[in-house]
């Protein structure tokens, strides 16, 4: 029997069933776990900062997106301005 590194609940798994890089998910917490040793079992959690980490980098993406947008508006604007005159 191992503890969930995050709350502490019982995980029931078998050692001889579970593989290195498989990834559990705790019954209470609902924290996903990867088994970095099966013997004994050895879990990690898996970090949700890097999936805001992934988010992050998303957005600002988006940003500079919607920057670039904008600078072209800008620029076809100036030119039928030019092209009234």
């Amino acid at each position: 029997m191992i503890r969930c590194p995050d709350c502490g609940a019982e995980i029931d798994v078998d050692e001889d069933e579970v593989e290195e890089g498989e990834i559990l998910s705790c019954p209470e917490c609902e924290s996903e776990l990867e088994v970095t040793q099966t013997h004994p079992v050895h879990l990690n959690p898996i970090s949700d900062d890097l999936d805001e980490e992934e988010d992050e980098e998303e957005e600002d993406e988006d940003e500079a997106d919607e920057e670039d947008d904008d600078e072209e508006d800008d620029l076809e604007d100036e030119d039928e301005e030019e092209d009234e005159e």
